[in-house]
């Protein structure tokens, strides 16, 4: 007898991932936290990209196929691929889910600990996961690997040497590595593996809204070979963003000279914060510029005092020790972070 309706939805199912920027669960665990909040929670950075003018058409029609090859020229161009290499979509979780229904139900092996939503989404394909800590860990078993570069949340660069030598064992294995380098813009964009997709089975995930600070825009990019891509480009239909998202993600991928000040103002920032903890007797690690992370017996006292102080940080269920902590975005932000380490 066929499944009901009610039984497919059961089993299908998965419960959603904790992320940051949540902030109704901040205001149940301190109910009496002055307002407002301090959400230092994400990795997204506080310097959002300047809107630019957009055209009335963008919200009354909907996109023309030109326009998003024009998007995905200016993405090529910023990140070192090519346009015929380069896939837009609405964030790269629908993307990476893409990428995922290519291929047989298998384990997929994932560095780690990382990015929850990986995991979720490949079980709900069907896939089952194997977690490991570093690249020179995947079984034979796995013909799959995604690794996050830099992590989220441990801020670990994974060396760009490292992942084409894990390419090119899948490759002769028939095998696909999947490289989310969601917080690459800011970090240590010269590790990139957007320039090496041809040839070699790698499928890289660019995050637009953690460098531009836009993330609300839910704009992202699939790099990979024109037979991969093409794939992608054609389950994800003819309008994969919308019309916004289109005009302003094009005018700030053409905008080198924001993105230049913007890494410098966010490398002044989190340097910035690194010597805020440090003066408090908190070390922070991670290459990212967009958040440090802090792994230390005293992150569960430190994540109690910063909270009943009003600012919401990133703590983790997998490792009670480790705490990610994101850039304030204005003075008065810094300074209530750095009273309430002072006064812990």
């Amino acid at each position: 007898m066929p499944d009901s309706l009610t039984d497919l939805l059961a089993k299908n199912g998965a419960p959603p991932a904790l992320h940051g920027g949540d902030l109704s669960e901040a205001e149940n665990l301190f109910p009496d936290a002055p307002q407002p909040w301090v959400d230092l929670s994400t990795g997204i950075s506080p310097f959002a990209y300047p809107l630019p003018p957009l055209s009335p058409d963008c919200w009354a029609r909907l996109p023309q196929p030109a326009e998003t090859a024009r998007l995905c020229a200016a993405a090529a161009l910023a990140y070192g691929a090519k346009p015929t290499e380069v896939v837009a979509g609405a964030g790269t979780q629908p993307l990476v889910a893409n990428v995922l229904r290519l291929l047989r139900r298998s384990e997929i092996a994932i560095v780690g600990p990382t990015y929850a939503e990986h995991g979720r989404i490949c079980r709900q394909i069907g896939h089952s996961v194997r977690d490991i800590a570093q690249v020179g860990d995947v079984p034979d078993s796995s013909r799959c690997v995604i690794v996050v570069n830099p992590d989220n949340p441990t801020g670990t660069l994974t060396s760009r040497s490292d992942l084409l030598d894990l390419a090119r064992h899948l490759q002769r294995r028939g095998g696909l590595l999947i490289v989310d380098e969601a917080f690459m813009d800011s970090a240590a964009d010269s590790q990139s593996l957007c320039d090496r997709v041809i040839g070699l089975p790698i499928v890289v995930l660019r995050s637009f809204g953690k460098f531009y600070g836009l993330a609300g825009l839910r704009l992202g990019f699939a790099i990979a070979g024109e037979a991969i891509a093409g794939r992608l480009r054609s389950d994800l239909g003819p309008w994969p963003v919308s019309g916004p998202a289109i005009g302003i993600g094009q005018a700030a991928l053409r905008d080198t000279a924001w993105q230049e000040a913007q890494r410098q103002r966010l490398v002044a920032a989190s340097e910035r914060l690194d010597q805020a903890l440090i003066a408090y007797g908190f070390k922070a690690e991670g290459v990212s510029p967009l958040f440090r992370t802090l792994r230390c017996d005293g992150v569960p006292d430190l994540f109690d005092r910063l909270g009943r102080a009003g600012i919401w940080t990133r703590r983790f269920a997998f490792d009670p020790d480790l705490l990610r902590i994101g850039l304030p975005s204005d003075e008065a932000a810094w300074r209530r972070l750095c009273d309430a380490l002072r006064h812990g």
